[in-house]
């Protein structure tokens, strides 16, 4: 061991006193530590050599073996991935090239057992090497799959590392800048990128370009930047540029076809403002609709139920308008962009089906009322309702910025109609959504007591008053909590929640007070 030393103090340029404490350091590393003399001979190797190459000779045994020695013998022993050693001559003349020829960038070299080693080289003070070999084969798997990950993603995606410059990219993000392959584009710097931007004839500036750029630049610089990139085609982009623990990642969203879409609302602003006129009747004409339910309310069940298939049926009318204009304007597709008459159309088929689940509404209130609803009985598990009614809302909440729990703590049989019980629920964490603000959280929990199942949903927003609560309860009336959030609906939902509950045997209880929260209950018998 001894004769190995003296050639690598000559490597390191260091004195015979430091080489002991020198060479215990190089052994304790976890990177394989390889020295060289001016002739590609071995002359000390680390512990850890052995460890990755474990089919090569003691190191000890390879003391004064050439580089290109130790090569042979890894494909010998096995070590080599096959498809490196298919051609062994070129494999090794690729890998002594990176002594001879001076290149500095790591090599990577693959194994048999599927590990990648990197090698990084770099020349000793007295003309040899020294070459550290590591074990990168979880970088390279992870750095794979993000790659792969990137050039799935329809959006242009780029990541600048800490120097800013691209490190990883997709193609689409390369075409943004005019670049035939994402090759051509890794290890250009951000400064480069933005003076392509601004000589770009493809980018619409709408300002003097380096203005564009500065504000390119500003969004660049700060923890998170958003900006408005258009192409002089008609194409849109919403670039997003964040700050990450190692870099920044951009990403350019194509937002053409609802920049179109806004461009096609702003063009027909007379055929919007007869839209809303038309709304604006229908809607005196359900507030109408909805006083004379009040009045019949206080009157003979008999005449509310007579009153309520009058509505019914007058309802349809004005559904049926909707509904025909609609297919009116299809028809005049001529007239107007494809993108025109889609837009108008779905936006009044929308308020059609709104007018159409109200009908459903009145129809099943009429139902009820007059006791012709037929439910459909079947013993199944509550809390797998509960839970679909929290998947479908989550979403939803999570957008506004609401946090929502659901909490039940056995499984809970009930003696109902499913699809019945499961529009109750949901309409109860609907109403907790809209009337919650944002920031607020809502619970919604399955427990039993005595001998009934009960549904509690329970937000913290701003609630009803005490006097309201019997109020709301009555169809077409809405109010208390949050009015001026209140942008849709006819008041019937908690009316329908009441009235199937009681059809079941159950009853709904409401717990709310100003700015106390609001807290709906659904009590059935239990199977």
């Amino acid at each position: 061991m001894n004769l190995a030393i003296s050639p690598a103090l000559d490597a390191f340029d260091l004195d015979e006193a430091a080489a002991p404490e020198l060479i215990d350091a190089l052994h304790c590393l976890r990177v394989a530590v390889t020295v060289f003399d001016s002739r590609e001979k071995l002359v000390f190797a680390n512990q850890h050599f052995n460890y990755l190459l474990r089919s090569l000779p003691p190191r000890g045994a390879l003391l004064g073996q050439s580089y290109e020695q130790l090569i042979r013998l890894e494909i010998a022993g096995g070590e080599i991935a096959a498809a490196d050693t298919k051609n062994a001559d070129a494999f090794v003349a690729r890998r002594c090239a990176q002594f001879r020829n001076g290149d500095y960038r790591p090599l990577d070299i693959h194994l048999a057992d599927g590990r990648t080693i990197e090698i990084k080289a770099r020349r000793t003070r007295a003309g040899g090497w020294i070459a550290l070999w590591s074990d990168v084969t979880e970088a390279r798997i992870s750095q794979t799959r993000l790659e792969e990950a990137v050039a799935l993603t329809a959006d242009a995606f780029a990541f600048f590392d800490r120097h800013d410059r691209v490190a990883v990219c997709n193609d689409a993000y390369a075409a943004f800048f005019r670049f035939k392959s994402k090759a051509e584009l890794i290890g250009r710097s951000f400064d480069e990128l933005m003076e392509r931007a601004r000589k770009s004839p493809t980018i619409e500036h709408r300002e003097p370009p380096d203005q564009w750029v500065a504000r390119r630049v500003e969004a660049h610089r700060s923890p998170a930047g958003v900006m408005t990139v258009e192409l002089k085609d008609g194409q849109a982009f919403v670039m997003r540029d964040r700050a990450v623990a190692d870099g920044r990642v951009v990403i350019y969203t194509d937002i053409s076809e609802r920049r179109r879409a806004e461009r096609a609302l702003e063009e027909q602003t007379k055929t919007l403002a007869e839209t809303r006129d038309a709304a604006a009747a229908q809607a005196s004409y359900l507030a109408d609709l909805s006083r004379r339910f009040d009045e019949a309310s206080a009157s003979a069940d008999t005449t509310k139920t007579t009153l309520m298939r009058t509505m019914s049926h007058e309802l349809k009318t004005p559904l049926n308008a909707i509904i025909g204009f609609s297919d009116l304007m299809l028809s005049m597709a001529d007239r107007f962009t494809p993108e025109q008459v889609r837009e108008y159309t779905s936006l009044i088929h929308a308020g059609g089906h709104n007018l159409l689940r109200l009908i459903n509404q009145i129809l099943d209130l009429t139902k009820l009322s007059a006791g012709r609803y037929e439910l459909h009985r079947t013993r199944f598990d509550a809390g797998a309702v509960v839970w679909s009614a929290y998947s479908a809302f989550e979403a939803k909440a999570l957008a506004k910025g609401l946090t929502i729990e659901a909490t039940t703590t056995d499984q809970f049989a009930l003696d109902a109609d499913e699809t019945v019980f499961g529009a109750m629920v949901s309409h109860l964490v609907d109403n907790a959504v809209n009337f919650t603000p944002s920031g607020g959280r809502i619970e919604l929990s399955l427990v039993r007591e005595d001998n009934r199942i009960c549904v509690r949903v329970a937000d913290n927003g701003a609630g009803v008053a005490e006097d309201d609560i019997a109020r709301i309860l009555l169809p077409f009336e809405q109010g208390g909590r949050g009015m001026t959030d209140h942008t849709s609906g006819a008041g019937l939902g908690l009316t329908l929640v009441k009235a199937f509950a009681e059809a079941h045997g159950g009853a709904l209880t409401i717990q709310s007070g100003a700015g106390k929260g609001f807290t709906a209950t659904i009590a059935l018998p239990a199977a």
